[in-house]
């Protein structure tokens, strides 16, 4: 049985997460896991008709639940491959797997962002792998 205590992390407490362009990530909390590696969550959020730039997660698996307007997800060689989500639709990103975002609605994105792995959560890259 586990000695931890349940906590609590309030969203006017989030913090500043790591930047990648056209995008703002919220840390609510990372940490170590006892059995190795790292859980991370928080929010992200995408201004209307904005792309981040190329990134992917490294070691981390990664699972995003869409709140609030829509994601589009580029990926694959060249980028050619995209999946899109609306509110109540969940995505998953496996590790090392190069993408973007990009909001193509005419509000605001939020999702909620949950990821478990090991090393640095975020790696900007200049692009997709080459088609």
């Amino acid at each position: 049985m586990s000695s931890e205590p349940v906590e609590v992390f309030h969203g006017d407490e989030l913090t500043e997460g790591d930047p990648t362009p056209g995008m703002r990530r919220e840390v609510a909390f990372e940490g170590r896991r006892p059995e190795g590696g790292s859980l991370w969550a928080g929010l992200v959020h995408t201004e209307p008709g904005a792309s981040s730039g190329w990134h992917h997660h490294g070691d981390h698996e990664t699972s995003l639940y869409v709140v609030r307007g829509a994601m589009r997800l580029e990926f694959g060689p060249g980028g050619a491959d995209a999946v899109e989500a609306g509110p109540g639709d969940f995505l998953r990103v496996p590790p090392h797997t190069v993408h973007r975002e990009s909001n193509p609605t005419g509000e605001r994105s939020t999702a909620v962002i949950g990821r478990a792995g090991d090393g640095p959560p975020t790696v900007n890259v200049d692009g997709p792998d080459p088609a």
